[in-house]
């Protein structure tokens, strides 16, 4: 299954194509926001148009905005990350779990699997925590989150103590095989019903900050390299970059998921740039994934992606079901 998007002449309107489950699509009501997070306000200014919005350039606007938005849409009253690391934009992330959930419902006669009978594994959760957030918020699903990162498994400790509705539903495993990517966070009686990742894009730090630099000029409308560029999203070395870039690691990830294969409905990985799927395909071929899907999806101004396999036939699928999903 490999949903396109329509193609459209000049500039793709903002977040008009994001999923239709998607809370996110329509333009943001600051004044809501700001009730649910009164120091947003601090940052709330028009825009070239006359609109209000925030600086996106600013990397304390961004963290707040994203407090707001989790609060106001997710009910998550505290959230907090330390400094340097990873910001997520909310809308693109709650696309990603709304189209995993279209992918179980694929599998299910179109019905969405929902509650504590789903279980997920969220590669590289990262300090934010974002997906299992939106995943158990919006389907009750229960989460999994590895990192290799000691600081980040603690930061999503203190968002899921500090959160009522999280708690139980969410737990935090610290990878200590930074070249292992399931094996050792992957318990010998777990089964999963989905994995997800958003690996690391570049192949080194200096990649990291040439491709910085160039958005940190689009962002200011500006031709100089005088300033420093601001890494207004943040990201520590191990979210942002990794021998062999993005598509070495969903590379490893596939090879990897051959030892769990009957016991994980759907592998799953984001893939930012195209040109690396036909890696990615080669290697899902070698190992011999039963299913192999590409499920496109429109984040703002472009076109994002995420690969799905499986080693499951059907008949084993019917009894994962039948199983696992009844309640």
């Amino acid at each position: 299954m490999v949903l396109k998007s329509k193609n459209t002449k000049g500039k793709r309107a903002n977040k008009l194509e994001l999923h239709p489950r998607n809370p996110h699509r329509a333009r943001y009501d600051f004044a809501l926001l700001a009730d649910s997070c009164p120091e947003l306000s601090a940052f709330i200014q028009p825009n070239q148009y006359g609109n209000e919005s925030v600086d996106f350039a600013n990397p304390e606007a961004v963290k707040t905005l994203n407090r707001a938005l989790l609060n106001h849409f997710y009910g998550v009253a505290f959230w907090d990350i330390p400094l340097g690391y990873l910001c997520p934009p909310i809308p693109g992330r709650a696309d990603y779990i709304h189209y995993l959930a279209d992918l179980l419902a694929s599998s299910n006669q179109g019905v969405i699997p929902r509650g504590k009978g789903v279980k997920v594994l969220d590669v590289g959760v990262g300090a934010n925590c974002v997906y299992p957030i939106i995943g158990h918020q919006e389907y009750a699903w229960q989460f999994v989150g590895s990192d290799v990162n000691p600081v980040a498994v603690a930061t999503c400790d203190t968002i899921i103590k500090s959160n009522a509705c999280l708690k139980g539903a969410i737990t935090v495993r610290l990878q200590t095989q930074a070249a292992k990517i399931f094996d050792s966070v992957w318990k010998e009686k777990d089964r999963f019903d989905l994995t997800l990742c958003n690996p690391p894009f570049h192949t080194s730090e200096t990649a990291m900050t040439d491709e910085s630099q160039r958005k940190w000029r689009g962002v200011k409308s500006k031709k100089t390299t005088t300033e420093k560029p601001i890494l207004n999203f943040g990201g520590t070395a191990a979210e942002l970059w990794c021998d062999g870039g993005e598509a070495g690691f969903v590379c490893r990830m596939v090879r990897e998921s051959v030892q769990y294969a009957d016991r994980c409905f759907w592998f799953t990985s984001l893939v930012a740039r195209q040109s690396n799927l036909d890696a990615i395909y080669r290697t899902l071929k070698e190992v011999n994934a039963r299913q192999v899907k590409t499920i496109e999806m429109a984040q703002g101004q472009k076109i994002s992606r995420f690969v799905a396999w499986s080693f499951l036939e059907e008949d084993q699928m019917d009894y994962w079901k039948s199983n696992y999903w009844q309640n």
